[in-house]
Parts: structure tokens; sequence; C-alpha cells
């Protein structure tokens, strides 16, 4: 079956090519009744457009790189997702890169490696920093996304850890909590975004006039639910072990729920626990989990819309775009039940449903 056109939607609607195009690229002034006339005729020839030949005339390729370092991760799965939400909604495609956070595959798709024609990348680094970045050959617009990218400059994504962490920290002393420990500290490789949360928990400590108990402070090697699990095992062996804990994401903190389960202690009651990332587990964990909440739509709208600026191939100088956040408190630092958010799978059956 023959492609249907611009030529046979103009013939249909009674108008001419031009207007058909002014309306499908949004272009151009079309009065309101034309308007639907021809959207009118657009859906009754299920008209397609060509998108390869639009971005050709563009000059792009109406594809997206994004890399980000793990895909089984929660927050990365769903900023992921709003990523491809916003490409979508510009026009763009996106092809979808883990790279574990290992060199040689930030580094393969920062050369652009085995890749297609791409409009850019928006690239979460781990194992490459700053000067590493700044080895980039390739000129085609670059995003960077989280706080692993020391002093290169390039467009760059994020939040504000310390200010997050901070106010995380707050929250439980706020509860009157006086022995908050931390979970997140990593003694291997720099890592960022650990050091700034670190730094804001150690900010709303002494801005609370609460002596900082080193021996509070748990490392883990990675950001996963095993290590906040070991972490508050080793937390709650101390002489005088914490009565509450901040994790520096959620898995860290769910880790975290599942050692204090098995220890038979309340939440919050015995210890209250906060995490960051607003992950949608986080709302039907039992007890619910406080956390902080980026706010995953702006990021991924944010690094989509610098990416199509150009960059640095276009004159435009990079910038740096910080995205808010706030505390989202349930059930984990109050015991007052959460209500969940409605959804159709915890409605009652209609009649004649299955079961």
């Amino acid at each position: 079956m023959a492609r249907i056109g611009l030529r046979e939607v103009a013939s249909r609607a009674g108008v001419s090519i031009k207007t058909v195009s002014n309306v499908v690229n949004g272009t151009g002034s079309v009065t309101a009744t034309t308007r639907e006339r021809v959207e009118e005729a657009l859906t009754a020839l299920d008209y397609r457009p060509n998108l390869a030949a639009r971005h050709l005339r563009r000059g792009s390729s109406g594809l997206i790189a994004v890399a980000l370092p793990e895909l089984t991760q929660p927050y990365f799965a769903e900023l992921a997702a709003e990523l491809v939400r916003a490409a979508k909604a510009r026009g763009r495609m996106v092809l979808l890169s883990q790279t574990e956070g290992t060199e040689e595959a930030e580094r393969a798709l920062l050369e652009g490696r085995d890749l297609p024609v791409l409009d850019g990348l928006v690239l979460s680094p781990l194992a490459l920093d700053g000067p590493a970045l700044r080895e980039r050959v390739d000129r085609s617009p670059l995003v960077l996304l989280g706080e692993h990218v020391g002093d290169a400059v390039f467009d760059h994504v994020t939040i504000d850890n310390c200010a997050a962490a901070a106010d995380a920290t707050t929250h439980l002393l706020g509860l009157g909590r006086r022995r908050v420990a931390a979970i997140g500290a990593q003694v291997s490789g720099p890592n960022e975004t650990a050091l700034l949360r670190l730094e804001g928990y150690r900010d709303a400590l002494t801005a609370a006039g609460v002596p900082a108990d080193e021996r509070l402070v748990a490392t883990v090697e990675q950001f996963h639910r095993p290590d906040g699990a070991a972490a508050m095992d080793r937390l709650l062996e101390l002489p005088e072990p914490p009565d509450a804990v901040f994790c520096f994401n959620d898995a860290l903190a769910l880790g975290a729920l599942r050692t204090l389960a098995l220890r038979g202690l309340r939440v919050p009651q015995d210890v209250a626990v906060v995490g960051v990332d607003d992950v949608e587990e986080a709302t039907y964990t039992t007890p619910s989990l406080t956390t902080i909440a980026p706010d995953k739509q702006a990021l991924a709208t944010a690094a989509i819309d610098l990416l199509l600026r150009g960059g640095a191939a276009a004159g435009v100088p990079p910038q740096t775009v910080t995205v808010p956040h706030r505390l989202m408190v349930r059930e984990t630092t109050t015991p007052t039940p959460t209500p969940l958010p409605p959804t159709a799978d915890l409605l009652p059956p209609t009649a004649g449903s299955r079961p």
C-alpha cells in the first residue's frame, strides 16, 4: 500500500500542501476551522509522517543515546523512562545503553564507537572523571547527569545533593533523634554524590549542635540493597546503636529496613529511616519509606532540552541545571499511615469481573 503523503491530505481537505505542512509541523498561521479540516483528513487517511525524511531535512538523525550505569536500579529505570518520554515529546527516539559504571563502556560511548549517527548523548558517568571527559574528540552534543563530572566543560543536570542530604538529616533530628547514622559513604574510588551527601549529613548535625560520631558513618561498596542491609547490621552492633539512619539512596534504605525487621526492631519507633530517590517501591514498602524526591521529570526535560540546543558544536556556552527536590514524609519517620496513590489495581472488583 502506497504511503499517504501531504498531497493526498491536501486534496481531501481542500487546502494547499503548504497548509497541511504547517498543521503537521506546528508552523505558520492556520485558522482554527482550516486546522480542524486538515486534522480530520489526517485522521481519515491515517497519515503517518516520514520521520526519517523530516530529520534529514533538518540535518539530524532523530536519535539520541542515553547511557546510565544500572538499569536494574529502580532510580535509573525510572529516570530512563522519563528521558524516553521527554525525547519522544520532542520528536526524538532514544537508544538506551547500560554502562555498568565501567571506564571501557563510558569511553566507547563518548567516542561514538559502534554507534549510529546520533543527535547527541546523555551520559551519567561513574568511571570517567573531568579530565577524562575533556579528552573527548567527538563534537556532537553531550549532557552529563549526576556529580561525577569534575570541572568538565559540558552541559550538566543535577540535584543539590548536599542540600538534599541536609534536609533528610534535619528531618530526623527534628523528630528528636540524636544518634543519626549515615549509610552510603564510599572509600573505594571517587564518588562525588556520596561525598556531597556525607557533607550535607554532617552540615545538618553541626547546624543542630549534635556532635558527629564517625562510628555512625557506615561505608558501602555499592548503593545496593545488600549493602544497606549489611551496613545496618554493623550499626546495630555498636555499644550505642543509632535511633535513626539516613541512607544515601532508597536501595540502601530498603536493605536497612530488611535488617531492622529481622532484628525485631520497630520503624520508626526504635529506628527512623530516610532514603533518597523516591522510587515507586518506596510508596509500597511496609512501612512506606520517607525519602528525598528529586524531580525526575524536570531532570529529564532539562537534559533533552540542553542536548537539542547543540552544545559546543553550535557555539552555545555550557550550562548547569540544578533541578528541585522535596522531602516525602511517610511511615518510616511517622507512624501515621500514608494513603496509597489511587490505582485501578487497588479498587474492589466490579460485578462480573474476575477475582
